[in-house]
């Protein structure tokens, strides 16, 4: 694939950038990415894919939105401009199509443009990443381990960045519940490199999926020192060694991790995924009955910045989660205000046209569940219940909702919820056979229940 620039150094800090991206790890020695990104400014300021990488990074990060930042705004603008005055290649030409779709929120179309591109060009780490992404917050899971097994033939041992690839296939295949497969996949991943965060994650998830919690206390403690250092995952590994200490009732180790990693590595970052793990760890913890202390009102002061962004459901429903347990009224009424007022756009932002029918109901939701009202929960979610994997996210993640839901239904009002709070604890026990904290549910659904 040829690189429309005559400037060698900008190619190299282009491949330098899109490494750094791949293994989620910023490399000092090269000011990391932003340090990268600047300097291919500094060298070709007309290049055109160097804007690409740039905004393109910016909108998988989902932490700053083009319609309310007019700086970011005007990046797209001069991506778009140099676009149309310079003889690009086709391929550059779809890779700078899929970043102006996906800045108007059109993810499935951007999927689809990048899709095109690997089917010309399988090697395209750039376009497998982004689509890989893109399939992550669009909850398409078998989209997103396809997407992967299609071009994954053409990765030998020997291409660069490889074991990546295979990285990204595990987690396709435990999205698409093919555990021991997945599993297989990830360690032979690492088996190449042991740093890397994506493969480490797909089997965090493997034993939490499968509830096996000492095996993945045991892979946690036996493999920090490989993943710790990977400055853009490695809070998220550390919310997943978090769970499992929740999923055995054990909050102050959950706590520990909380104060001593995931807190400080999300106030430093601001990184949107660190910012959502601490939500949903909060929030999980509550739920079980611990006080959080003082956590939630840190935590508001990071996300009330992002209340007008609204670039994600997924992100908006984690924002709302502090806002509610800072007892913020109003970012809470601000946020459901311009949430109901996009759902009225008939633009073709594929987030906002998921508002009306999932976004207000789960919405809504938290905000009955935080006062209490759960038959009003359970009205809400439980028609919706098989939609919210198109929220995005991972199964694991998306759980939230579900114990949400077993909750509500569990303290409400009504006989027939009650009854459905055993189905799905049931349900499952079924996926996640000898799950510590289904058990705990169901005992207390029996005490509670047998009384009524």
């Amino acid at each position: 694939m040829t690189l429309s620039t005559t400037s060698n150094e900008a190619c190299k800090l282009f491949d330098a950038t899109l490494n750094q991206y791949v293994t989620w790890t910023n490399d000092d020695s090269m000011g990391g990415i932003e340090g990268c990104l600047k300097k291919i400014k500094a060298a070709d300021p007309n290049f055109v894919m160097g804007h690409v990488m740039a905004n393109g990074l910016e909108l998988i990060g989902t932490g700053r939105s083009p319609t309310i930042d007019q700086e970011f705004a005007k990046d797209l603008s001069v991506m778009s401009d140099l676009a149309k005055t310079q003889p690009l290649t086709e391929w550059e030409k779809l890779h700078v199509a899929a970043v102006e779709t996906f800045a108007k929120g059109n993810m499935p179309k951007a999927s689809d443009i990048w899709e095109r591109i690997l089917q010309d060009h399988p090697l395209d780490m750039l376009a497998i990443k982004f689509v890989h992404d893109c399939y992550f917050y669009l909850g398409q899971q078998t989209q997103m381990r396809d997407s992967v097994a299609r071009v994954l033939p053409y990765w030998t041992s020997s291409t660069p960045l490889s074991s990546y690839v295979k990285g990204m296939y595990s987690f396709g295949l435990l999205e698409t519940n093919f555990y021991d497969q997945a599993l297989k996949v990830a360690k032979e991943a690492l088996a190449v490199d042991q740093k890397d965060c994506w493969s480490v994650h797909t089997i965090a998830h493997v034993y939490e999926m499968k509830a096996s919690i000492e095996d993945g206390l045991t892979f946690m403690e036996q493999t920090e020192n490989h993943w710790k250092d990977g400055d853009m995952l490695a809070c998220h590994v550390y919310w997943h060694w978090a769970l499992y200490f929740i999923e055995k009732g054990e909050y102050e180790a959950a706590l520990t991790l909380y104060d001593q990693y995931i807190a400080p590595k999300c106030f430093a970052s601001g990184a949107m995924l660190d910012v959502v793990d601490n939500s949903s760890l909060l929030q999980r913890l509550q739920m079980e009955g611990v006080d959080v202390g003082k956590r939630w009102n840190n935590l508001v002061q990071v996300t009330k910045k992002h209340t007008d962004d609204h670039l994600l459901i997924f992100n908006d429903l984690h924002f709302l989660m502090s806002s509610l347990g800072s007892k913020d009224h109003e970012v809470t009424a601000r946020l459901l205000q311009s949430l109901k007022e996009l759902s009225k756009s008939s633009d073709e932002n594929y987030q906002h046209s998921l508002l009306r029918d999932l976004g207000l109901p789960l919405s809504q939701a938290l905000v009955e569940f935080h006062n209490g009202n759960y038959d009003k929960v359970v009205e809400l979610m439980a028609p919706i219940r098989y939609k919210i994997v198109n929220i995005g996210g991972s199964d694991a993640q998306r759980d939230l909702f579900n114990q949400v839901l077993i909750r509500a239904a569990m303290n409400s009002n009504t006989k027939s919820y009650h009854t459905l709070a055993r189905s799905l604890l049931i349900e499952r026990d079924v996926l996640r056979p000898n799950s510590p904290l289904t058990e705990r549910l169901m005992r207390k659904a029996n005490a509670v229940h047998s009384l009524v």
